[in-house]
């Protein structure tokens, strides 16, 4: 299957005004500023997105409002994981009507047959690619190395932040892989994992960018603000974003 992207792409954070309600402007915007910066695919709606506070409707406005910002080979990757088959169904549908170029979905917890969950997904997205997403602290127990290939899907996003993991994949899985940790970067990149999918990408684009191509000073520089994000959550990355930019701080979470 073809790759989706090659690099480094951005989990993007949803912008809210003051009421809390979406700002698919600011968010279309941002988005735009990351790609002129070097991201080469945005993610819309992931765990980073708030995509648990965001309904059907507001989820389409801000696919719309992300493709519409962005130029057309940068391609727009809808979060559409969900609890049930029923709920990926649906959400990967309204993505595609509303522009997405794939879509990134983790499986249900607990989920004993991923084949059935992805294929669900895999025909509602046709004939667009689907993304398997492994991140185990949230979505449990996640994906496991072993079933991938056998998967109706392009490739995954690992966001554990185990080098273990990401050995294993990187040397039995040929599908895509983009990693989603940013204190892997300069292991990830050199030994050929395909992309990264960041949220600190928001913030720290050119590093991440960097460090990918396995620039050690790079990786380092992204220590304080990968620690300091991993620590404080969402809410801590959407403090640096406001000091950097002054974008607004709103979130739905916290």
């Amino acid at each position: 299957m073809t790759e989706l992207f090659r690099g480094v792409g951005v989990a993007l954070l949803t912008m809210f005004g003051d009421d809390g309600a979406i700002d698919p402007g600011a968010t279309g915007k941002l988005a735009a500023s990351l790609v002129e910066r070097g991201m080469r695919a945005v993610l819309v709606a992931g765990t980073t997105g708030e995509a648990a506070t965001l309904d059907g409707a507001e989820r389409c406005e801000l696919v719309k409002a992300v493709r519409g910002a962005i130029p057309p080979d940068v391609p727009v990757i809808a979060g559409t994981g969900a609890p049930s088959i029923r709920q990926a169904i649906a959400l990967t549908r309204d993505a595609m009507a509303a522009g997405a170029d794939a879509v990134l979905a983790w499986p249900p917890a607990a989920s004993r047959d991923l084949a059935e969950y992805f294929s669900a997904v895999a025909g509602a997205a046709q004939p667009r690619p689907v993304l398997a997403y492994h991140f185990p602290r949230v979505y449990p127990p996640g994906v496991p190395v072993d079933t991938l290939a056998g998967l109706p899907v392009t490739g995954q996003k690992d966001s554990s932040g185990d080098p273990e993991r990401l050995l294993d994949e990187l040397t039995r899985y040929s599908g895509a892989t983009y990693v989603g940790s940013s204190a892997l970067l300069a292991l990830a990149g050199p030994l050929g994992a395909t992309g990264a999918i960041l949220a600190l990408a928001n913030v720290e684009p050119e590093r991440c960018v960097a460090a990918f191509a396995g620039d050690p000073g790079a990786q380092l520089g992204l220590a304080e603000r990968h620690l300091a994000t991993s620590r404080g959550g969402l809410l801590a990355l959407k403090r640096i974003l406001a000091e950097d930019r002054g974008l607004p701080a709103t979130a739905r979470i916290g």
